[in-house]
Formats: structure tokens, sequence, C-alpha cells
């Protein structure tokens, strides 16, 4: 099944793709299982019609994206014949006529769909194709961090309770605090984005009595945290502003101030200084 979490994600894309597309009506929904989508959200719709429709593989022009795992589209759904027609009810109550269904594809596994639809038989151009394929691209990006920040958790979560001293053990935990971080301002569902936090915070306080007399003194931004745990993993400037999806300018710019604010004079003594605050595991 879907995770609640997940809607925030597929939401947020059917605004985006009404307001740039022009479609006037705009749904989709996430698989629950290999062959089913259920139709959750929807955005210029004037019935419930479509709400909760599922959506079989193979099925009606959605199911069809999902079964080729491509675009669909119709210029006249009512008599196409390039499809089934199952779910002409709720089509018909909705007055679509042209649609498009595209499918959210992440790892080579169809994850969902989305259709934008109008209510007159017109083709559609190759713009509102591509803003369709854009906002399921979006989606795409959206599910695949989510599934790598609750691997990273679940992989973390035994650290966290027995982190060792080993230093390979504390490498791998201060490698997945870093990574954590990096995925932070990329997730959208504020629940998940807090969970993911509250794991970056439990990591950093990890080594317990070893802090030193600073600790819990020192406070930066969130991104100045981000920077100094790229910094502290031997990344560049330029290497971290990569994984931040920030100008190399931008990520010097944090860097500094982190170093202002710790008291260092080198990158080497902002990271000694960081994890002596807590601020880093």
């Amino acid at each position: 099944m879907p995770e609640p979490g997940e809607a925030t994600e597929l939401r947020s894309a059917l605004l985006s793709l009404r307001r740039t597309s022009g479609l006037p009506v705009v749904f989709g929904g996430l698989l629950s299982d290999a062959r089913h989508a259920r139709i959750a959200e929807l955005s210029g719709a004037r019935t419930p019609a479509l709400r909760g429709l599922v959506i079989s593989a193979g099925s009606g022009l959605g199911g069809k994206a999902i079964a080729l795992s491509r675009p669909c589209a119709v210029t006249d759904y009512p008599s196409s014949r390039h499809i089934s027609h199952e779910y002409d009810t709720a089509v018909a109550a909705e007055g679509l006529r042209s649609v498009v269904a595209v499918p959210v594809v992440v790892r080579r596994t169809v994850r969902g769909v989305l259709y934008g639809a109008l209510r007159e038989p017109l083709t559609l151009g190759e713009r509102t194709f591509d803003a369709v394929a854009s906002s399921a691209r979006d989606v795409e990006q959206a599910l695949a961090v989510r599934d790598e920040v609750q691997q990273l958790l679940a992989s973390t979560r035994e650290r966290i309770t027995d982190p060792g001293t080993g230093a390979g053990t504390w490498a791998d935990v201060r490698e997945a605090h870093r990574e954590l971080r990096a995925l932070a301002p990329k997730i959208v569902d504020p629940v998940l984005r807090e969970e993911l936090l509250a794991v970056c915070g439990r990591l950093a306080s990890a080594a317990g009595p070893e802090r030193g007399p600073s600790a819990g003194r020192v406070r930066l931004a969130p991104r100045e945290v981000d920077v100094i745990a790229c910094v502290a993993s031997g990344a560049t400037n330029a290497t971290a502003a990569g994984r931040l999806g920030l100008r190399p300018e931008t990520v010097k710019s944090y860097l500094r101030s982190a170093m202002r604010k710790l008291g260092a004079h080198t990158r080497l003594e902002a990271v000694v200084a960081a994890r002596r605050a807590g601020l880093l595991p």
C-alpha cells in the first residue's frame, strides 16, 4: 500500500502540472500492488466520480500506460478504439474527452500514473505531453529519494543503539549522517523530514560523554551543518555543492559562516569543533 506521506509528493506534482500545462483537469494515484492504482488526488474535477477509482493494469487509458510503462493518450476517450472502456461511466460523469496518462516509473518499476484531461475532443500538443511527463518525473524523483531515506533510516537505527567503538563502524555512522543530512532538503513530506532530522540528531549525539564542554552551546543553521558534514567526509566545496544541490560559492559562504561560529580557522578545526559541540557524530 502507498504510504500516507507519498500523497504529498503526488498532490504537489498535480498542482504544478495544472499551472504549467493549462489542463483544466489533472488527477492520479500510486500503485497499491503490482497491477492496481487508486485515483487519490484530483485537481479541477467537478464531481467525485473519479476519486477512489481503482485502475487495473491493461484496463482503460491509465491501465494501458501502466502495462506498457509509457505515456498513452486519446483524442476522444468515449469513442477511442485503442483502449478498453471499463471506466467510461466515471469518465463520462466528469465530462472528459481528450486524456493523456503517464506512468510514474522508479528504477524500472511502475509506481503510479498521472493524468491530464480536456473536456473537449482536441489533439494534445507536445507542450502538454512534456508538462505531464515532467510532473511524472518530479514524482519519480520524490519517491526515489523517499526510498533512499527509508533504507538509510532502517540501516542506521541499529547503529544508533550500539554504534560500537571500531573506526570502521564510526565511519559508517558518520557517512549515514552525511547522506541523511543531504537528503533532508529534498523531502517534501514534513513528517518524514522531521523523522529523518531526528535520526540525524541521535546520530550526532551518539558519542555521549565524549563530547567536549562546548556541546550544545554552538548553534549552526541546518545548511551549515550539511556543509560541515560533507567537509567531514573529505569533500571539496565543489563535491559538497553537487551533493547538496548548491552552488560552490554558496557552500563556501555556509562554510565560512560555520567556521566563524565554531571559532575555527581551518576546515579540519571546524569539523573537530562541530563534533565536540555535538553537531556531528
